[in-house]
């Protein structure tokens, strides 16, 4: 496993409606943003912060995304596509790896902060090519593959208090 040390270079893909959904179905609490950050740079240098999310027409969603490029993420906002038979999909998994990929050469680490086993190729493949890879997630809800597959792991779960609103 690859040291941590206070020069390295930090991308941060936060997964909004994994993270979202995780602390609403295990906390019935919104997720702390800037601890988030401040935990996933843990005192290096932060290259770039991107916070994937969905727009769903609710009312505070234009406040949410303001806050969170106040806090220091860029956003990226995907529509949701609705179908003829009215189901409706919005997903950023390979818009999150291609940026993460895309990044991998001007950082050492990628902080990915989901819990989702679909990205376990992702941080595969980003160690294979020497990046560092750290997961922030809600344990009872990250995928084992995914954890197994990071360099390190943070379970928000061990400090609600500082990563819930």
């Amino acid at each position: 496993m690859a040291p941590i040390h206070d020069r390295q270079r930090v991308a941060v893909i936060a997964d909004s409606q994994n993270l979202y959904h995780t602390a609403h179905s295990l906390h019935s609490r919104n997720l702390d943003y800037t601890a988030l950050l401040e935990a996933a740079v843990d005192g290096r240098e932060l290259v770039r912060a991107i916070a994937y999310v969905i727009r769903a027409e609710s009312p505070a969603e234009e406040d949410f995304f303001e806050a969170l490029r106040d806090i220091g993420f860029e956003t990226k906002i995907k529509e949701i596509k609705t179908f003829a038979d009215g189901s409706q999909k919005a997903n950023w998994d390979l818009g999150m790896c291609l940026d993460a990929v895309t990044l991998a050469s001007k950082v050492d680490t990628v902080v990915l902060a989901s819990g989702d086993g679909d990205f376990e190729r992702l941080c595969t493949h980003l160690r294979h090519e020497g990046v560092r890879t750290e997961v922030i997630g809600f344990e009872s809800s990250t995928a084992e593959e995914l954890v197994a597959a990071a360099d390190d792991f943070l379970d928000m779960s061990d400090d609600v208090e500082r990563f819930l609103l």
